[in-house]
């Protein structure tokens, strides 16, 4: 979960990688560090503990000259987080320095031998195994750096993305990855380096994306090489990012999580452009279409998902069991691939991933394809690992996502999803056209009912003031609207550092009733739909135990607010469109009481945005 970033070229390096660190900081926060290699081909690290902006004021006395560099922000796994920790890591002769994304595995047996050969270490971290590893073979007698790194990346058992730099061999930059993300910029005369593309669009839209042990050589005045871990030469496969550097900026906003709970409009725009007409009357979903005789014939369907992905994935599950008569079950991709799951070629797994470089959901999906199921991604990030692993699947088309906390990635998928429900219960005649019309006039209603919600910014902002106090909170919904209240339950926690925890509401009876007092907060999602008199049965329930209930109802909803302690309106829709509307509000109110509280709300301690790492 660590951001990478490097640049060989004509050009100072020093501006562009601290720009593409500051790019790359959602990923990792810890501590932030960068090699270069001078004009007199000296190498040089610099290393802070703490975020980039701390990197920038350590080394601002130093010289940061040199064409050549890599550059890295951690989010730590092995060794806490100090500038001893920080990447890069010198090898024990200070001729070679690395950066590294990923886990070794097997580093404390690797360490050892190293160590019994006399390499001494200076840091707790797994990745300096790696660059002293490199360094015994450079001098055990391998002819190059490419050379030493492909026979030390043979005895390695885990992921990896690295790039090292030689000061013997100045003018390239070795790079390599296994199940973790590596892009290469191709410039005129110069390459970049990165974890994702967003560093590198402001320079380039052309990249490579390496593959499982590929490793590339970026040398100046050469063109890019890239070959396996037995020297096999393999073929470089350029692609076009299509992307906005407009989307990678605040734009305004005080912080990313704000601007992209208000990009939300435009992006469910984007998610059904090309995919449900203009009349709301057809929705068609290419992946469907190509593979309708395996997508309608499956005996099930599987969706894997960690963290908010899995909070859409239950509702995918609603929708597509509602419309399809198609059953689904939902797993953890964390728990699928331990599980020794019961599937097989009769089977469709959906992997459902914002970043497309989730190490559980990676894992899962390999899993599954090993037992011959059919694997259909969702995804975010264009090029990703998940869409290169799959048989087929969707983009939500939403755009970077710069906040850890996701927003608008969340009502992309649950879109899609909904696309996706509505697309095979059309090819398996499940729904009429009248009811489908219904469904998709409605849906193309909701990125103006999402814009009329945004208005209610400053109340939403009002109220969340008034509960900065919670140290619990309790989300409550029903339905299509349960899995909303562990997504907004979820998003208070991350950010604000408030312990919550999302219930359907009838369960509030066995077990959390007991929590409920003067003091605590529950947020109750009651739209008017088919369990509206439950609901208000369950906050009549509160009420008679003094609980402190925010509810958000339906516009023109008088019943709820002579209840409730206090009331957000929201724009009415039909029951399985509800979580696009509902989420929004919860997505402010955890973003204001935070703000409130203080707290660092694109960067929340101890969390990274693309968790790469098992």
């Amino acid at each position: 979960m660590c951001g990478i970033v490097g640049y060989i070229g004509g050009r100072e390096a020093y501006p562009v990688l601290i720009k593409g660190l500051k790019r790359l900081e959602y990923r990792g926060y810890d501590s932030a560090g960068l090699a270069l290699i001078d004009n007199q081909n000296q190498l040089k690290v610099y290393k802070a503990k703490g975020k980039v902006s701390d990197l920038e004021v350590s080394v601002s006395k130093n010289d940061v000259s040199g064409s050549v560099g890599i550059a890295h922000t951690r989010w730590a796994t092995h060794g806490e987080p100090c500038q001893a920790n920080a990447h890069p890591h010198y090898s024990s002769s200070e001729s070679l320095a690395l950066i590294h994304n990923g886990i070794i595995e097997n580093y404390a047996s690797l360490k050892e031998n190293l160590q019994e050969r006399g390499y001494v270490f200076r840091s707790s971290t797994d990745t300096e195994v790696l660059v002293q590893l490199i360094e015994y073979f450079k001098n055990s007698g391998a002819e190059n750096l490419l050379t030493a790194v492909q026979l030390a990346l043979r005895e390695v058992i885990g992921a990896y993305a690295i790039a090292v730099l030689d000061k013997t061999q100045p003018d390239q930059i070795i790079v390599a990855r296994k199940s973790s993300p590596l892009v290469i910029g191709l410039g005129k005369n110069e390459f970049f380096l990165a974890s994702d593309a967003t560093p590198i669009i402001e320079y380039t839209d052309k990249v490579v994306y390496l593959n499982d042990e590929e490793i590339a050589v970026l040398a100046k005045g050469q063109k890019l090489r890239i070959v396996n871990l037995y020297n096999e030469e393999i073929t470089a496969h350029e692609q076009i990012v299509k992307m906005n550097i407009g989307q990678l900026e605040k734009g305004g906003f005080p912080h990313f999580m704000l601007k992209e709970i208000y990009d939300q409009p435009e992006c469910i725009r984007d998610c059904m452009r090309g995919r449900i007409n203009l009349e709301g009357t057809n929705v068609v979903l290419s992946a469907v279409i190509d593979h309708k005789e395996k997508l309608l014939n499956a005996r099930r369907f599987i969706i894997v998902a960690c963290g908010t992905s899995w909070h859409a994935a239950l509702i995918g599950k609603h929708l597509i069991e509602s419309f399809c008569r198609i059953p689904v079950e939902v797993a953890y991709a964390s728990e699928f691939r331990y599980s020794n799951p019961v599937v097989g070629s009769e089977d469709v797994v959906f992997a459902i991933s914002q970043s497309g470089e989730t190490a559980d959901t990676l894992a899962a999906i390999e899993l599954a394809k090993s037992r011959g199921a059919f694997i259909y991604g969702i995804c975010n990030a264009v090029g990703s690992s998940i869409p290169r692993a799959t048989h087929t699947g969707s983009y939500i088309h939403v755009g970077p996502e710069i906040g850890v906390a996701s927003t608008k990635a969340f009502t992309g998928q649950v879109t899609v999803l909904a696309i996706l429900a509505l697309s095979l219960a059309k090819e398996k005649k499940q729904i009429s056209q009248e009811e489908l019309s219904w469904i998709l006039k409605e849906l193309l209603l909701i990125p103006d009912k999402m814009s009329l919600l945004l208005k209610k910014n400053k109340e939403i902002a009002a109220l969340s003031a008034i509960f900065t106090y919670a140290s619990n909170f309790i989300y409550l919904g029903r339905g299509y609207c349960y899995p909303v209240a562990l997504e907004g339950a979820l998003k208070l926690k991350e950010i604000s550092y408030i312990h919550a925890e999302g219930y359907p509401a009838a369960e509030m009876k066995h077990g959390p009733i007991a929590l409920i007092d003067t003091e605590m907060p529950i947020v109750v999602i009651a739209t008017h739909n088919g369990m509206y008199e439950k609901m208000l049965s369950n906050i009549q329930e509160i009420k008679a135990r003094k609980g402190k209930v925010i509810a958000f109802v339906t516009e023109g909803d008088d019943v709820i607010r002579q209840i409730a302690d206090y009331c957000i309106e929201l724009p009415a829709t039909i029951e399985c469109l509800d979580p696009l509307i509902a989420s929004i509000p919860l997505q402010l109110l955890a973003y204001h009481i935070a703000v409130c509280k203080g707290k660092d709300v694109d960067q929340p301690r101890n969390l990274a945005k693309s968790v790469t790492v098992e």
